[in-house]
């Protein structure tokens, strides 16, 4: 049980039940390619939506960690600069203990992070608009511009009514992606100068989109895979 913001020190470590949601999903799921610089965070993220008729949409979202020297992870140059509210976040033990899951999970705030980079969507009923490749596609560039670069694109703390940093059906242009091995048609966005996005029809159902920062392109192997 937990009080407030005090997780006991024998609660469960919810990466067990995200993996297991993310395997009995029934559609593909797809990661980027498993590299050296890469390590997948712990814990899937998902987005769900219903209707009268049942589950209308459901997406899995890989985050990662990213190595800028992998060869040595231990290296203080993978680190980012931290504020001092979140080091004592990650370093300072609390009185009544943390979960040693938690606290395992908390390292990966001192390297930088892709957050969100691989989302796989499904659509039981797919909207020719809003389901869309393209759409899709910038959708969750969006996503990951408003989330993750809101001080890079001026965006207050709160809400905003602000539009002119979102890219548009202007940015979207063909492309190639490379898939378990193999170049497929795809979809990018590369005019945002924080991030590169790619996607790809998996089906009439499926489609997977990727969003990278762009200072992290140089470290990557900008592939992707099925997610066994």
């Amino acid at each position: 049980m937990e009080y407030g913001e005090v997780v006991p020190t024998d609660a469960p470590d919810p990466s067990v039940e995200a993996e297991a949601r993310v395997r009995s999903v029934s559609f593909p799921v797809f990661q980027l390619k498993p590299q050296p610089s890469l390590s997948r965070a712990p814990i899937a993220g998902f987005m769900e939506s219903r209707g009268a008729a049942g589950r209308e949409e459901l997406a899995v979202l890989f985050t990662y960690t990213l190595w800028r020297y992998p060869e040595d992870r231990s290296d203080p140059r993978n680190e980012v600069e931290l504020d001092e509210r979140i080091r004592r976040a990650i370093e300072e033990e609390p009185p009544w203990g943390r979960p040693a899951w938690l606290i395992e999970q908390a390292q990966i705030f001192r390297y930088p992070m892709l957050w969100e980079a691989v989302r796989t969507a499904w659509h039981a009923s797919p909207d020719p608009q809003l389901a869309s490749l393209p759409q899709q596609l910038i959708d969750h560039t969006n996503h990951v511009l408003r989330n993750s670069f809101r001080a890079e694109l001026g965006l207050p703390a709160g809400p905003s009514t602000s539009t002119e940093w979102k890219v548009t059906a202007a940015s979207v242009a063909e492309t190639t992606v490379n898939v378990d091995g193999h170049d497929l048609p795809a979809l990018q966005i590369d005019t945002d100068p924080f991030v590169y996005a790619v996607g790809f029809l998996v089906d009439e159902y499926v489609v997977c989109t990727t969003v990278l920062p762009r200072d992290s392109l140089p470290f990557l192997d900008l592939a992707l895979t099925t997610y066994e």
